[in-house]
């Protein structure tokens, strides 16, 4: 349904997998990758949304490089060595690519895992297209990248795993706290007895079928009701 495609950032070029509804044209969603990269996954979570009306793209934010599932040790490295300057280049180019593309000048922001942290930097980053952004089992996790959070204007609704060791539910609720603070819109569910990546269905030690079905209908409902 998708294909990869160049878009322009900041007086360069990214690249990124994008896929259109039928019709080629509906609201605009950025799905940010996990640690393991642009992988088959991701490009059928773009694939899925388009299959539900949207314009979907994920930026290739390691530029090619993508880590076997099941070599975390390997997602680390991939994840540290990603340069955030150009990252962020990378995340606000494809923002005005599926503006382009999209039937709106609204658009939304989903990420998993490391994307959920990158997720929330984004849409501090663009909060004049930004108006909506999930976080999946994600919070951002280098202490030296902490965004200006009083700078985002959209809508949070944020899923996490209640077994998960990485990013925690008491650490979810925090940044909720913090972000309610502000006099931000933010909704926190935590799915019981999951664990961390719980929506990859690539990955059968962790899938749970009933929270990820839970998980993508409250996101559709969401992105629906935000992008309008």
């Amino acid at each position: 349904m998708g294909e990869m495609i160049e878009f322009p950032s900041n007086g360069s070029t990214a690249g990124g997998y994008v896929s259109l509804p039928e019709g080629g044209r509906g609201p605009g969603v950025i799905v940010i990758q996990e640690w393991w990269g642009l992988v088959d996954h991701i490009q059928d979570v773009c694939d899925r949304f388009a299959a539900e009306g949207f314009v979907a793209l994920a930026p290739d934010l390691y530029h090619g490089q993508k880590v076997k599932p099941g070599e975390p040790d390997e997602a680390g490295k991939a994840m540290m060595a990603m340069k955030m300057d150009q990252a962020a280049r990378d995340m606000s180019g494809a923002v005005d690519e599926v503006q382009r593309r999209s039937s709106g000048d609204r658009v939304g922001v989903i990420g998993f895992c490391m994307g959920g942290g990158l997720a929330l930097v984004l849409a501090t980053q663009r909060p004049d297209s930004v108006a909506a952004v999930v976080p999946c089992y994600g919070i951002i996790p280098w202490p030296d990248v902490q965004p200006d959070y009083s700078a985002m204007s959209a809508a949070v609704l944020g899923h996490y795993a209640e077994k998960d060791d990485f990013f925690t539910p008491e650490a979810a609720h925090a940044l909720a706290d913090q972000l309610r603070a502000m006099g931000k819109s933010v909704e926190i569910v935590v799915y019981p007895g999951t664990d961390h990546a719980f929506f990859n269905d690539t990955r059968p030690e962790v899938y749970d079928v009933e929270a990820a079905r839970a998980l993508w209908e409250r996101t559709l409902a969401f992105f629906r009701s935000q992008l309008a």
